[in-house]
Formats: C-alpha cells, structure tokens, sequence
C-alpha cells in the first residue's frame, strides 16, 4: 500500500458510525451509516451465485441480498479498494451516498469531505 493509501485508512479507521457527515461546502449531508476500509485486493465484485431450483428458501433469499456498495461495478470495485463509508441522508433519492476514503478531507468529532454532496454516487 503506498503512503497516501496508508493515510487514507488511517483516517478512516477513526471514524465511527453516527457521525456527522459534512461536505465540501459546509452542509450537513447525514450521518455515517457504513465504514468499510479499503482492501487492496478487491478488484473485482462478484454478483450473487445463482440459486440452483434445489436450495431451499433462506439460500433463494441469501443470494439476493444486496450487497454493499449498491453502485455499478465499476464504481463498486473503486469504493472497495481505497475504502468507504456509507452516509445516510435525506438529500439523496435513495436515502444513502457512497463516500471514497480519498474524500474525506479531516476527522473530528465529525467527517468533513472535500466534495460537495452533487458530486457523491448515490445508492442504487
């Protein structure tokens, strides 16, 4: 892992879930819902297996539970390898955005981003 990357989980492994979440321009976005560190060998997200017709009803259900992140794979694969929180909040249609490790600018008692919230993935 190289510096920045090492800062990064540094300064997500001090944030816990509840906190205030801030972005870029002052505005009070949510709270931390979600912090998932950044795992270097996450390339690829993998979609739920396939429910064979002989599995019973609680592995039907298992395998279409949705999985975090709930973005495009793409932008999964990104999220989990450099790391993420998941905030919640009422200023997304889907009531939860996706924050990447590299945009969170400072750690207090609250998480101050360096984006505004337009520029943040909301939940599918």
């Amino acid at each position: 892992m190289n510096q920045r990357g090492t800062q990064q989980q540094g300064v997500i492994s001090r944030i816990t879930t509840g906190m205030r979440v801030i972005d870029s321009t002052g505005v009070e976005i949510g709270t931390v819902d979600l912090v998932q560190r950044g795992d270097p060998n996450a390339v690829t997200v993998q979609g739920p297996p396939t429910a064979d017709p002989g599995s019973s009803l609680d592995e039907l259900i298992e395998s279409t539970a949705v999985e975090e992140p709930d973005v495009p794979a793409d932008l999964a694969a990104r999220l989990l390898h450099s790391g993420y929180l998941k905030v919640s909040t009422d200023l997304a249609r889907t009531g939860a955005v996706y924050v990447l490790a590299e945009r969170i600018a400072a750690v207090t008692d609250e998480v101050r981003l360096d984006v505004p919230v337009e520029d943040l993935p909301a939940e599918e």
